[in-house]
């Protein structure tokens, strides 16, 4: 038998932490190994209003939740218009991070596991990410004070319902888990069986591929630790001018993809992790350069510009405007 707590990779995590609960399997199996494994939990729930339903099950999760002795918070939203994928995801963390302040409790747990982690792996790469994307979820990282965990990464979706099948718990069929005008959906009920009727196993797969990421991604920062990323938070006139540089010739002489992970590191410093450039923005990026680095690169609120033996990345476009505008390159969102 496939005993989940000695999968659960929660060594790391504070025991004081919160669980993003939405009612799923993964979020109620995660929610009461961690009550049984100690930790001081509580769940947080957004309600996002996707079903004339969602009012309801909340009420019903937050008795569920009073009988394991669990406290249970409740944010409501409004659907989004637009972007429901994308901008749901936004208003949800931006939920979460307020919860976190009034409640001083900075560390979330999240339910993602390993079919998870292969539909992201195999999402990244027809979305065209590079190593660094392929590597998947991370066990832990930091989204501005929110400290994001995710301990089930080493469990399957098959175990965790086996798991609560055995604990006598039900749980929520979230019906936009059937959309399939949405990314992970089309890979997970049509792309994954496609594959699987060929004799595949997509989770293995993809899983395999995340791991030789993660050894290319090792072999890359090694590659780039003599590389200093020197930032400065605003110019000698107290404006506003947050930027992150980096020696040009040091830089040049990497290979693309040590170059590549430069920059993520700089827009990763600049917005604290919660953006990343893409393909379109690495080719105008390479055809600069290719140029002789003249004037700067817009890149979609922040700009790109060679300073004398120095590679800067500034956040905004102030500083910009001494440059006439044939100098620009421009990439948008």
């Amino acid at each position: 038998m496939f005993d989940l707590k000695k999968h659960l990779q929660c060594d790391a995590m504070p025991r004081r932490v919160a669980v993003a609960w939405s009612g799923g399997a993964d979020s109620t199996a995660l929610l009461l190994l961690l009550k049984k494994a100690g930790f001081d939990v509580v769940a947080w729930h957004v309600d996002h209003g996707w079903h004339s339903e969602s009012c309801t099950q909340a009420n019903d999760l937050r008795k569920q939740a009073q009988g394991w002795g669990i406290p249970f918070f409740l944010v409501t939203l409004n659907k989004p218009l637009r972007s429901l994928e994308a901008e749901s995801r936004n208003m949800r963390y931006d939920a979460f991070a307020k919860l976190a302040k009034q409640q001083r409790r900075f560390h979330l747990a999240l339910g993602h596991h390993a079919d998870d982690q292969a539909e992201t792996v195999c999402m990244r790469l027809l979305q065209g990410s590079g190593v660094a994307g392929c590597q998947g979820m991370r066990l832990h990282r930091q989204q501005g004070e929110l400290h994001l965990w995710r301990p089930m990464l080493g469990i399957s979706r098959l175990h965790i319902e086996q798991y609560l099948c055995e604990q006598g718990v039900a749980w929520l069929q979230d019906p936009s888990n059937f959309d399939c005008l949405l990314w992970r959906n089309k890979i997970r009920h049509q792309l994954f069986p496609k594959i699987q009727a060929y004799g595949e196993n997509p989770q293995r797969l993809f899983l395999r591929i995340q791991k030789q990421a993660k050894r290319v991604q090792a072999e890359i920062e090694a590659l780039a630790k003599h590389i200093h990323i020197r930032c400065k938070d605003s110019d000698n006139k107290g404006k506003d001018n947050r930027g992150c540089s980096v020696s040009w010739a040091s830089w040049c002489m990497q290979s693309e993809v040590v170059r590549v992970y430069v920059l993520q590191k700089m827009i990763g410093i600049l917005f604290a992790n919660s953006k990343v450039f893409g393909r379109k923005h690495f080719t105008a990026i390479e055809q600069w350069k290719k140029h002789g680095a003249h004037g700067w690169v817009s890149l979609s609120g922040c700009y790109l510009q060679k300073q004398g033996d120095q590679l800067w990345l500034f956040k905004g476009y102030k500083g910009a405007e001494k440059y006439n505008s044939h100098q620009r390159i421009e990439v948008k969102s």
